[in-house]
């Protein structure tokens, strides 16, 4: 219902109406200055939207876009320029690891992330010295036969010219229906060399065991979703194996989701710190392992790491060096210490990719930049992984 009021004449002096009217205007001054930061207060309890104003002028952009519309002798799609903007950006940041991905980028983005790579010929390649190189090839598939090897430069596919491109880039040119054929170009010692192969389902998964002797090998290639529970059904047989050694390969691993290796790392530690996230925006938050998992705490552990260890990798041999539950064997990590969030269902089924934190190991050390020195260096270079040797493996066989 509504109130009826009833209007009645008041009497006010000027003197009055003159110190209320500055006092309306010195509080109006002080809202307005505050505006955003109240709203952003109280706008949950109106049941509305806090993002009211970025307090960015964007219409300089809107100048740039009129001036285009008035004057470009071409088709102008206005989602692509849009998208393009949001790439823009957040390119501007200089944060390589702060990413905008539209929507073929975020489905390709995810499938990356869980292995699913489809159809291709099974080389895993990463930015090193400048150029994107071949860091493995997996086994049993095309590239491995054909004679690719480690330390290859990916310099065309299928003629075009990809030296200048991204790791991403590049791989989504290698994949392709199975079956069809793709002409790699490589550059070795100064000189090209082509291969032509034909493509096939990578069958890729995150985590796997072998075993020599009473010595368990664990390699993990990533940190999947159920990386963690994969690696605790292998640790469950270790004791029926004999097993009394256990020699955990992250070399290659360029990381994946914290909650991983937080799994991974209940093998060792009990309801322990793993890491403490520093952000501005989310304050300090620390992780801890779970309980009762520790199933290999006093087991001799080793862990194998290299310059393309990176990430959840590093929260892993950075956690175990600190709290001496392993010796790290082989050549200094990558160096990222820093923590993404995924933002996805944006508009046209876009994802963010934020770094909105950087972390700490348990002892409160960064690693960004600087990466995990190991406890025994040891090099394995692409010589010796071409030629089927691997020092850093056999050291830690006879440690």
């Amino acid at each position: 219902m509504i109130e009826k009021v009833e209007w009645k004449e008041k009497k006010t002096s000027l003197g009055n109406a003159i110190i209320i009217g500055t006092v309306m205007t010195v509080v109006g001054i002080f809202v307005g200055a505050n505006f955003n930061n109240w709203f952003s207060s109280f706008a949950p309890y109106l049941g509305l939207s806090a993002n009211y104003s970025s307090g960015v002028d964007w219409s300089s952009l809107d100048e740039v876009y009129n001036k285009l519309s008035s004057t470009y002798n071409g088709e102008m799609v206005t989602s692509k320029m849009i998208d393009g903007a949001k790439k823009g950006m957040v390119e501007a940041l200089g944060d390589v690891y702060t990413v905008y991905m539209d929507a073929e980028e975020s489905s390709d983005f995810y499938d990356d992330l869980h292995g699913k790579v489809g159809s291709g010929i099974g080389i895993e390649m990463g930015l090193r010295d400048g150029y994107v190189r071949v860091l493995r090839t997996l086994p049993d598939n095309p590239a491995r036969r054909a004679g690719i090897l480690a330390g290859d430069i990916i310099y065309k596919v299928d003629g075009e010219e990809v030296w200048s491109l991204s790791s991403d880039e590049v791989a989504k040119k290698v994949r392709g229906e199975e079956g069809s054929e793709v002409t790699i170009t490589v550059v070795r010692n100064g000189k090209e060399k082509d291969f032509t192969m034909k493509r096939e389902t990578i069958n890729n998964v995150s985590a796997y065991v072998e075993y020599d002797g009473k010595t368990a090998i664990i390699t993990v290639t990533r940190f999947d979703n159920d990386t963690g529970t994969m690696v605790q059904k292998m640790a469950q047989e270790f004791a029926s194996k004999g097993v009394n050694k256990v020699i955990l390969d992250l070399r290659g691993n360029g990381g994946g989701y914290v909650s991983a290796a937080q799994d991974l790392l209940s093998l060792w530690l009990d309801n322990q710190k793993i890491l403490v996230q520093k952000s501005k925006h989310y304050g300090n938050t620390t992780t801890n392992t779970a309980s009762g998992r520790a199933i290999l705490k006093d087991m001799k552990t080793i862990v194998l790491v290299n310059g393309s260890t990176a990430s959840a990798s590093e929260i892993v041999a950075g956690a175990l060096q600190d709290y001496g539950k392993a010796t790290i064997l082989g050549e200094k990590t990558y160096g990222k210490g820093v923590v993404q969030s995924l933002f996805d269902g944006l508009s046209g089924g876009a994802t963010l990719k934020v770094t909105t934190a950087e972390w700490y190991t348990p002892k409160d050390r960064s690693i960004n930049q600087t990466g995990i020195t190991p406890d025994v260096e040891v090099e394995r270079t692409y010589e010796d992984i071409n030629a089927m040797r691997d020092p850093q493996l056999d050291k830690a066989k006879a440690m």
